[in-house]
């Protein structure tokens, strides 16, 4: 159960870090944008230690607080329910 745990936050962590890199480089181009609900939405579902790592590496949505904010604590919720629900 945990090895797909793990295949599952790293596949949504993957698209989650190209998404940002899209959105970025669109930001850039003046082009359409990824809106901001959509990526809360795939860190929600799994994709959020992907889309932390763009937001640094890439410095993209670093100046908006709550997505400073939001994309850790959900990172930290979701670290906590996976070890509850591996120990239990």
């Amino acid at each position: 159960m945990e090895k797909y745990i793990a295949v599952y936050i790293g596949i949504l962590s993957i698209i989650g870090f190209f998404v940002c890199a899209y959105d970025k480089r669109a930001a850039i181009k003046k082009r359409s944008r990824i809106s901001e609900r959509t990526l809360f939405l795939i860190s929600l579902l799994g994709g959020a230690p992907g889309v932390f790592i763009a937001m640094l590496a890439l410095r993209h949505k670093t100046k908006r607080w709550y997505f400073m904010l939001s994309i850790p604590l959900i990172i930290t919720a979701q670290a906590a329910l996976i070890i509850y629900f591996v120990l239990v």
